[in-house]
């Protein structure tokens, strides 16, 4: 299976990607974007570039085994000047993980990139990120996804808590 990160920049994808890989045991540690919390940069921001300005540039490809399946996660660029390598990339995969920041909602990025994944008819998964901070009420949220997107959501997981309440997700 091959599925890409896509999102509007600084949604989370990469460090969605590092928590991936590290559940999928392709890595023992995860990183962060800019390295702060552990020091160790994330595995997919392998440029100097990406490293000093803490975004990608270019589509990463990791891979790992998960059940009897090989994983291929591709971690894109969410920056409009960079976009080509995203469109790209979304002629090669099997689906994408649409990642949207819990706070801002949907965003400019993320209605292009939905466009062209609905041209390609590539399946969609949505993921709401950022709980542990402020965010908007979350059913505000989906309905700004079913509306501006175009799609019907059905949430498989929701948040306990959120901001400094943030306790986890309860699996619906």
């Amino acid at each position: 299976r091959t599925f890409a990160i896509i999102s509007h920049p600084d949604a989370g994808k990469t460090t969605i990607t590092e928590k991936l890989l590290l559940l999928g045991g392709a890595i023992q540690l995860a990183g962060t974007v800019k390295g702060r919390k552990t020091g160790r940069m994330a595995t997919s921001d392998w440029m100097k570039m990406e490293q000093e300005r803490g975004i990608s540039i270019t589509t990463s490809v990791m891979q790992f085994p998960y059940h009897d399946r090989t994983v291929n996660l591709l971690d894109t660029p969410g920056h409009e000047d960079f976009s080509e390598d995203t469109y790209r990339t979304l002629t090669a995969v099997d689906s994408c993980l649409m990642v949207i920041d819990g706070a801002k909602g949907v965003e400019d990025r993320t209605i292009k990139l939905m466009e062209v994944c609905r041209l390609r008819d590539t399946p969609i998964f949505t993921f709401v990120n950022k709980m542990d901070r402020e965010v908007r009420d979350q059913i505000e949220v989906l309905d700004e996804i079913e509306d501006i997107l175009k799609i019907q959501c059905a949430p498989i997981t929701w948040p306990i808590g959120m901001g400094k309440q943030f306790k986890g997700v309860y699996n619906l």
